[in-house]
């Protein structure tokens, strides 16, 4: 890509910006070490960038110091799809009368299909090395990028409140194991929340503010200490069913599906896979703009999603199907499994497990993307820390428990928001790989010049939103009307193809566009 010549502080505007309160790391070049995060201190904002685009968190990352590599990429993905919520939903197959073979399939379809999107996603943050916020002015301008970033956010934020609430039950699972009389704290109703669990969810809230506050390099340690541990967790539960069945397990309920009903339910299944993704598909490149390279971004991505999603689907195979040959019904969760431990020692482990691993779930899929989006938001005033700490409060204000237990709030709210994430990933694929070639002025990202690349008209690309409104509109009647229902689960695929297309044909495709890197304004990766 076309290089320009690194700024210096004689080439700064008197601009100032306060960084992240994050580790200094020291790279030897002077050039780079100008910008690098150094805690409670300003820098300057280079020529030409606007103080209402910039921040150290939302600078490009230089390509020397990266440390993203292909081990913390597919760590992300062994918390990720082991979380409880997948568990849940892939234990619910069963149940619906999908058989050990089936489960393994639709996972497999899903598997390759995340497998190809996340690598197109991912590669993008690895080139430019930018966060979501910022990536998405690419399409939709400067300040339309709002309207992604904000979409992506107010999903994250809620489901960060209602993870975290998920994990202070099992902790609390934990505590009553350890100390009984504790019980009676958990009897009573504060705002719809015992003591006991407004005990245990603060401190894992608290927990979870903590890691933050120390930046995505703190994430990425955390993610790489719980990685291994829950593999080896899943792996000794499926072990210990197994040991309890002797070996013998059910790989169907006695009304499994057949013939086509039974091909409807796995591709479903598979579609259902991939929207529940669909928030991770949109800002992989909050992680992968980490990456040294587009190979880590592959092998990462290649044991993570197919490798360890087959993974998955064994264990959850042996411990739906072990659990229905020992009592005669499907289990909801792990956690059935956990509770069901006889020796309290090994229940403490499991349970310490699930919350470590709820914790990394959350960090990675509910915590980063909010932060980015209220920095992006308010660029002068917030970084990643207080970012972190104005997500998390609004994570805990909204009550979530009381969200979780509402079925019109999962359904319509959350729902109706997922339903968006499908055709502004379709406008934000098309106008990148298709319309620009791969081809993005970064310099250019952090720029309110009327003239600038990404200014379009008022900072808002019409044509963008005029493609994502029409296609947002179908995604949400799929996903929403119970007349839709048959189809509701490919609405995800079926908004991010339609916008995609309608981009396609109002765009400006006869342009020329130029690569530019941003490494004359870029920081380094550790923030």
């Amino acid at each position: 890509m076309t290089q320009k010549p690194k700024s210096d502080a004689s080439h700064h505007e008197h601009h100032h910006v306060r960084l992240n309160d994050a580790e200094p790391w020291g790279t030897g070049d002077p050039a780079v070490d100008a910008i690098t995060h150094v805690p409670g201190t300003t820098v300057p904002i280079p020529t030409g960038v606007s103080p209402n685009l910039y921040n150290g968190d939302l600078a490009p990352t230089t390509r020397k110091g990266r440390t993203w590599n292909a081990y913390s990429i597919f760590t992300l993905w062994a918390n990720d799809v082991h979380s409880l919520g997948n568990y849940a939903f892939a234990i619910g197959l069963f149940a619906l009368g999908l058989g050990g073979w089936q489960i393994m399939l639709a996972f497999l379809l899903g598997a390759v299909f995340l497998f190809l999107l996340l690598n197109l996603s991912g590669f993008m943050g690895e080139r430019v090395g930018v966060p979501f916020p910022v990536l998405s002015r690419i399409a939709f301008g400067v300040h339309g990028s709002k309207v992604p970033a904000i979409v992506r956010g107010g999903v994250a934020v809620v489901w960060f409140g209602i993870q975290t609430y998920l994990a202070s039950m099992v902790l609390r699972v934990l505590l009553i194991a350890l100390a009984p009389g504790l019980a009676p704290l958990d009897e009573n109703s504060i705002l719809g929340l015992s003591t006991l669990g407004w005990i245990s969810f603060l401190v894992l809230w608290v927990v979870q503010i903590v890691i933050v506050s120390f930046g995505m390099e703190m994430i990425r340690r955390y993610e790489a200490f719980a990685g291994p541990i829950i593999l080896i967790t899943m792996l000794a539960l499926a072990i210990w069913i197994f040991v309890q069945t002797g070996g013998s397990i059910h790989w169907a309920t006695e009304d499994s599906l057949t013939g086509g009903a039974m091909w409807v339910e796995i591709f479903q299944s598979a579609a259902l896979w991939v929207v529940i993704y669909g928030t991770f598909v949109l800002n992989f490149c909050d992680f992968t703009r980490g990456a040294p390279s587009e190979k880590s971004v592959v092998r990462g991505n290649f044991f993570g999603i197919p490798i360890n999603m087959l993974f998955f689907a064994g264990i959850v195979v042996v411990l739906s199907g072990g659990s229905y040959t020992l009592n005669g019904t499907v289990i909801e969760s792990p956690t059935d499994v956990v509770v069901a431990i006889p020796n309290t020692f090994l229940l403490v482990l499991a349970c310490l497990a699930l919350i470590i691993l709820t914790i990394a779930v959350n960090l990675m899929a509910n915590f980063v993307a909010p932060i980015y989006t209220l920095t992006g938001l308010f660029p002068k005033v917030l970084n990643f820390r207080r970012a972190a700490v104005i997500s998390a409060i609004i994570g805990l204000v909204i009550l979530p428990w009381n969200l979780y237990n509402s079925p019109v709030v999962i359904v319509y709210f959350l729902g109706g928001l997922g339903a968006l994430l499908g055709p502004l990933f379709g406008v934000i694929m098309a106008d990148y790989w298709l319309v620009r070639k791969g081809k993005v002025d970064v310099l250019a990202l952090y720029s309110e010049d009327p003239n600038a690349e990404y200014a379009y008209k008022r900072g808002f690309n019409m044509k963008a939103i005029g493609a994502f409104i029409p296609a947002a509109v179908v995604a949400l009647v799929l996903a929403l009307v119970p007349a839709f229902a048959v189809v509701s689960g490919f609405s995800w695929f079926i908004g991010a193809i339609l916008s995609a297309v309608i981009y396609l044909a109002i765009a400006d495709r006869s342009r020329e566009f130029r690569a530019v890197d941003g490494e004359s304004i870029a920081v380094v990766p550790h923030h």
